[in-house]
């Protein structure tokens, strides 16, 4: 059966407590563990997760002339499969990025990861990755008219398998990933609507 990452529905420590919230917006929080990369937090009742740094995430919504989305494939470790996605990734996340700006970052994760460029960008909306889970908010970037200039694929250790279905087939896509053992994040639908709602702006 196929698997679809989406919003882990979590429930406080204790159901019936309710934190209190300050006047800042949130209640008093601890920093119950820190790994290298991931801080779990513990905020009234409620415990989740949160990236060390609290960096923010971008994904892209990539668009070719000829009505395809660009989407990507790669192993994910707590899932223990292959996960079907948008391009996507951390702003600043490297010492060379510091100070990064967001746009810059999904201009650059959609180049590291599929080699594309775009001539065109617009920032969609934000969205949360996991509410029970994780404070974590990605911003959905819509990038149209591409040019190719390299073969994408990742940086480093990154083993990116690079998929362009035409926008009438991403859900034939979704079905034949799944079939084969791969997960699915919900964020490619979400990209599908987007991509076919382009379309029909632009006429095409």
């Amino acid at each position: 059966m196929c698997a679809i990452a989406q919003s882990a529905m979590a429930q406080p420590t204790d159901p019936d407590h309710r934190p209190s919230i300050g006047a800042a917006g949130s209640a008093s929080e601890r920093i119950a563990f820190e790994g290298k990369f991931i801080q779990i937090i513990q905020r009234g009742g409620w415990e989740f997760a949160r990236r060390v740094g609290n960096r923010p995430a971008v994904a892209i919504v990539a668009i070719t002339d000829d009505r395809r989305l660009v989407l990507v494939e790669q192993f994910r470790p707590p899932v223990g499969a292959t996960a079907l996605e948008l391009p996507a990734g951390l702003v600043g996340d490297d010492p060379g990025h510091a100070g990064e700006a967001e746009l810059v970052a999904a201009q650059r994760e959609l180049l590291e990861e599929t080699g594309y460029e775009a001539a065109h960008w617009r920032r969609m909306l934000e969205v949360v990755s996991s509410a029970g889970l994780s404070d974590e908010r990605v911003a959905i970037y819509k990038a149209w008219k591409l040019k190719r200039s390299n073969l994408g694929g990742g940086v480093g250790t990154e083993a990116i398998t690079i998929h362009e279905p035409p926008l009438e087939e991403v859900e034939a896509l979704v079905e034949a990933r799944c079939a084969a053992g791969a997960v699915v994040d919900s964020r490619v639908l979400m990209g599908l609507h987007l991509a076919l709602r382009h379309m029909e702006e632009i006429g095409g």
